[in-house]
């Protein structure tokens, strides 16, 4: 099946890119050279469907190494960057993206992914494990089971699984140690902050930043803002997480007590109508208006559009929405994930902690598929802790860092051993 992208010429900047962040992830340099000798994929097919960018692509490269048959797509229509796709097309694994899909173009490209029969399923939000189960059923019995990035999929699957409609096993990545602790928390918070200062060009100092949500991804969003000199109002529906934001120094308050008050929103929720009509009617003039978390549901920008009496570009990537008590609201990259839409994602050195996951992951389920014909397997899996240490132990060396190792005595001490 031929790629489908939109310019294989563009190749050429797409390797640079891929080049770029090949020197600055350590951990995937390392499996690429032990796939290459022990094809632990050989003879299988890998549908990925993820943020695709220069990361994304050094991952699937990864893989294919290990002999995958790599048949890729991304997660987001905005997050797709058409050179490194065509650069990953030009290297001949299987590309079916491009920046600013339809609806329907998306769709379809996931349907091409899927269509191939994949063994192993690498998501990110849930769309291939969801269109598999409802459009692709027959194609079932060929997956020995799949990985999980982030949050808003695993709630996903939680629904499939308690419905009794999950039909393989998934590994829960984003529940690792070492990809929500640095990933969720450190490149949430640097990457949101980079997609807004670039795109806006405005100072954060001084200015109220309302932070709806304080998971780890929140709580990284909160810390940058603070760090950055903004006085931070966090919103949140669970009380335990409200109270970790006031003892982290955050003022909390509900969203509508917020709305007059934030210059900057950005929510990280994971849910719908975060901030919804009652909440703009409430802002400010120029108040901006972005979303961190997976799909473009926080930020209600149809009820924005709907109320607004004018509608039009105010700079690449912000589109201003003219209210009619006269105020003007903006809205980043659309409201889709503000860090990939209008910008370049997480940091490299943070994302190979959380591809390295995806890639032992993928490569445990392997090992493990007698284990799934024996129908001894979870349908929801988190990480081994000993791919944890795994990866944690590989960073670490990789920065020259060492650190101590308990003694007989001191086991016995702890864990009677």
């Amino acid at each position: 099946m031929p790629s489908e992208i939109r310019d294989i010429d563009l190749w050429p900047d797409g390797r640079l890119k891929i080049d770029w962040v090949r020197h600055h992830m350590p951990l995937l340099n390392g499996l690429e050279k032990e796939f290459s000798m022990e094809k632990p994929f050989k003879g299988l097919k890998i549908a990925l469907s993820v943020h695709l960018e220069a990361k994304t692509a050094y991952l699937c490269e990864t893989l294919a190494a290990g002999g995958a048959d790599m048949y890729v797509t991304g997660s987001n229509p905005l997050s797709t960057q058409d050179d490194v796709a065509a650069a990953l097309a030009h290297e001949g694994l299987n590309v079916f993206a491009w920046y600013g899909a339809t609806h329907e173009e998306y769709e379809s490209h996931i349907r091409k992914v899927l269509a191939s029969g994949p063994n192993i399923i690498i998501d990110d939000g849930g769309d291939l494990v969801h269109l598999m189960h409802t459009e692709f059923s027959h194609l079932i019995p060929g997956v020995i089971g799949g990985c999980e990035e982030t949050t808003t999929g695993i709630l996903r699957l939680q629904a499939m699984d308690k419905a009794g409609e999950l039909q393989f096993p998934m590994m829960l990545v984003n529940n690792a140690d070492c990809k929500h602790l640095f990933d969720n928390r450190y490149g949430t918070g640097q990457s949101v902050w980079d997609g807004i200062n670039r795109t806006t060009n405005l100072i954060v100092a001084g200015k109220n930043v309302v932070v709806a949500g304080y998971g780890w991804c929140g709580k990284g969003v909160a810390m940058r803002a603070k760090g950055l000199g903004a006085k931070v109002i966090v919103t949140e529906v669970d009380p335990v997480k409200a109270m970790e934001a006031v003892m982290d120094g955050f003022t909390v308050m509900k969203m509508e007590q917020a709305a007059p008050l934030g210059d900057i929103f950005v929510t990280v929720t994971g849910c719908d109508r975060v901030i919804a009509e009652e909440h703009f009617r409430l802002m400010k003039d120029g108040a901006i208006c972005c979303n961190a978390g997976h799909f473009d549901v926080e930020v209600d920008v149809r009820a924005l559009a709907s109320m607004a009496v004018e509608a039009k570009p105010a700079r690449k990537n912000i589109t201003g929405y003219l209210l009619d008590n006269g105020r003007r609201i903006y809205v980043l990259a659309e409201g889709r994930l503000v860090n990939l839409a209008a910008g370049d994602g997480h940091p490299a050195e943070i994302m190979d902690m959380s591809f390295a996951i995806q890639a032992l992951s993928a490569r445990y389920l392997v090992m493990n598929s007698y284990k799934i014909e024996r129908k001894v397997w979870h349908m929801l899996n988190n990480v081994p802790h000993s791919i944890d240490q795994e990866v944690a132990g590989r960073i670490l060396k990789s920065w020259n860092c060492e650190i101590d190792t308990l003694t007989a005595g001191q086991r016995k001490y702890l864990y009677g051993e």
